[in-house]
């Protein structure tokens, strides 16, 4: 009797034994990187079992009249019987995802036991204990190493499953080795040689540093260059002379903002081929599912790879990574054995939530210690992190890729930092206005637009999440082409310039924040060196009547590590603040006590607990346009495709639940019958100050 995993709509059937063994194989072959290579053969093998039993076979023949049959149960039994936690755990998951230790032990996720025995004759699962010695050490341990297991089974039951259906061996990534990436890279930097400006040779000498260092031990690394040293194609050359070198399969770049991640990602692709860069966060999306018929094949490569992240060179948000870590959903962690044997870097690695900095800092020394990736914590403003990481990671050194650190920021110090005290809004606009160019970022977006309205219309410029992309770029290109042309220039904005948005100002006014935000402000200020450092100031102000509740601790911080009148952009006044912030936090560095979750194998919980965006829910918002009626039509019809929200999100921003049930009991907004919120009333948006819940848009609440 031939026994049927798998049936197409024209009739051709996979026997059970063809897809345990194939998917056997894949799942090898991702676990090998981490020694689970048998292990995960295992695992492989089992998983379907259940479909040897005659009533899950009778269905396979008659779908329409034979009920549907749980077969997982089936393989965690087996699993059960070898003492399996970690196969226990990914076989019960593999269709609804990873559950809590209490759910899989007590036995009620099964259904009524089937007679599966007949596996029995055709297949013969290794016995023993076949994990690495290393897994079971201790319970954060094996709880990672069981999400990593599950991850190595679904992606290869999803790829084989995928073969057969496609009559397809294997996916064409049309990728290109690592060797040959280093080599685009080279030839991309080799026209900066021999560097002629003195800023252009101490950023090859940055560039040369990385490269030299990029031949060391695999590890835990820090990349400290100032604002302006050119550390992006600087960790790269770092991470592909690591990949070259240690024979890693790929490169994951860690970005905090999704604001940043696009031009990043493209510039990647202009360096080393955009075949060899996926782009992926919530904002992107490749292919529509069918919907375009002139979707290329780069696209559709692409679109696949983003399931499980089958490309050379991922670029993705801090979001998309540790949320994904700390998934307990089949989609989300398909992706995680990929992420063994590779080159991370962590871009702005000062940004790591507060609250989640404990769990983020286990899961980055868990691939280090047992996943043969190699970290880099790359900023300008190092956290203080060596203690929490000598906790999780007390045999490896954390290890520093520049070597001068204290004459390389001498050298790049090109602005003075000045506090103001507190100011009035008259006294600050008035510092602002005094002279032809100036930049003010604030700690909210309600400030923002207020001190913008009070700005000289000539002159004025606002940028902040309330605003569309679309709105945010044409700000900023008409910004960068009033200071190339010494025009009158006065930009408002909230926190999201200090991220990427490279502007150079002769002066800049920043609301007291962390010294981070501050220090990334100063970044804006005098960016090329082409004025004298004492003439572009950084101005540190508190706003009269405008406290700082939601950066207290980082305030405080900030004044603690300032006090005897230490530089603010000194190395040892940046690692004095992020002690002083760090020992401020406490345990709240674990606010959600994922670690103890973890440890529980509490995998659900830990996905519920685990969101780094924010406490409140946030919905998008689409805004009606002259070119975006045909999307919107089809978002209010219900026939929207992926491509459809993907067009959208240019003309789209993100706003809390709250907010937007507000305005929709105001009549401002209408909700889809799918969910989705479109603005429905125009005068809420105005291109230049973005969303209005002001009340003079007549709002009847104040945000």
């Amino acid at each position: 009797m031939a026994y049927i995993a798998h049936k197409t709509e024209d009739g051709r059937t996979q026997s059970v034994l063809n897809h345990l063994e194939g998917t056997a194989r894949l799942a090898a072959s991702f676990g090998r990187a981490f020694g689970a290579a048998e292990h995960a053969y295992r695992t492989g093998l089992l998983h379907d079992i259940g479909k040897y039993a005659p009533d899950v076979q009778r269905r396979m023949q008659d779908p329409e009249h034979v009920s549907k049959i749980n077969h997982t149960s089936a393989g965690t039994q087996e699993a059960s019987r070898l003492r399996d936690i970690a196969g226990m755990f990914a076989i019960a998951a593999h269709h609804g995802g990873l559950m809590d230790k209490e759910k899989l032990l007590d036995g009620k996720f099964r259904y009524k036991p089937q007679d599966y025995s007949a596996f029995q004759r055709e297949i013969s699962p290794k016995a023993g204990y076949l994990a690495p010695q290393w897994a079971e050490r201790d319970p954060l341990t094996g709880s990672f190493y069981a999400r990593m297991l599950y991850s190595c089974l679904v992606d290869a039951d999803f790829l084989d499953t995928e073969a057969f259906m496609n009559q397809q061996q294997t996916r064409n990534t049309n990728s290109e080795p690592m060797s040959v990436l280093l080599s685009r890279l080279q030839k991309y930097v080799q026209g900066w040689y021999p560097p002629e400006k003195p800023i252009n040779v101490q950023r090859c000498a940055i560039l040369d540093n990385c490269a030299e260092a990029g031949d060391g031990e695999p590890g835990l690394y820090t990349l400290t260059v100032p604002t302006g040293g050119g550390k992006t194609v600087s960790s790269m050359m770092f991470a592909l002379r690591h990949a070259v070198k240690h024979g890693c399969s790929r490169v994951i770049y860690v970005i905090p903002y999704t604001s940043i991640i696009e031009q990043n990602a493209a510039k990647f692709a202009e360096m080393l081929g955009s075949e060899n860069v996926l782009e992926h966060h919530s904002g992107v999306e490749y292919g529509d599912d069918g919907e375009d018929e002139e979707l290329n094949a780069a696209n559709q490569r692409k679109r696949l790879a983003t399931e499980n992240w089958d490309a050379p060179v991922v670029v993705t948000t801090a979001v998309q990574f540790f949320e994904s870590l700390f998934a307990a959903r089949t989609s989300k962690c398909r992706k995680l054995h990929s992420i063994a044997n590779s080159v991370i870097i962590f871009d702005e690695a000062q940004m790591i939530p507060l609250d989640f900095l404990r769990p983020c800092v286990y899961a980055i020394a868990e691939l280090v210690k047992h996943y043969r990736v190699t970290a880099v914590l790359c900023t300008a403003t190092q956290p203080a992190l060596n203690p929490l990481f000598g906790e999780y990671l007390p045999e490896q050194p954390v290890r520093e890729i520049m070597r001068d650190r204290d004459t390389l920021y001498r050298f790049f110090r090109r602005t003075t930092y000045r506090m103001e005290g507190t100011l009035t809004r008259e006294a600050l606009l008035s510092g602002l206005l005094s002279e032809r160019q100036g930049l003010c970022i604030v700690n909210s977006r309600k400030l923002a637009q207020q001190l913008y309205d009070a700005l000289p219309c000539q002159s004025r410029f606002h940028l902040s999440t309330w605003m569309t992309p679309t709105d945010r770029r044409k700000a900023i290109a008409n910004i960068r082409s009033r200071l190339a042309d010494n025009l009158p220039c006065h930009v408002v904005s909230t926190s999201l310039i200090e991220a990427g948005v490279d502007l150079d100002f002769p002066t800049v006014w920043r609301q007291e924040a962390g010294l981070d935000a501050i220090l990334q402000a100063g970044g804006r200020c005098n960016r090329e060196g082409k004025r004298p450092m004492e003439d572009s100031i950084v101005h540190v102000f508190r706003l009269q009547g405008a406290g700082a509740v939601n950066f207290r601790q980082q305030t405080d911080a900030f004044q603690q590590a300032i006090e005897g009148e230490r530089a603010m952009d000194a190395l040892d006044t940046i690692h004095s603040y992020f002690e002083a912030l760090l020992k401020t936090k406490g345990d709240a560095i674990d606010k959600r006590e994922i670690i103890k979750c973890c440890e529980g194998y509490q995998f659900r919980e830990v996905a519920d607990r685990f969101r780094l965006i924010a406490d409140q829910d946030t919905v998008t918002l689409y805004l009606p346009t002259d070119d975006n009626a045909k999307e919107l039509d089809a978002l209010r019809g219900g026939w929207y495709t992926k491509g459809t929200l993907r067009r959208l999100q240019q003309d789209s921003l993100t706003l809390y639940q709250g907010d937007a049930s507000k305005l929709y009991s105001a009549g401002r907004l209408e909700r889809t019958q799918d969910g989705y919120w479109i603005l429905a009333d125009p005068s809420c948006y105005d291109h230049q100050r973005g969303l209005l819940l002001l009340s003079d848009a007549g709002m009847a609440f104040m945000v």
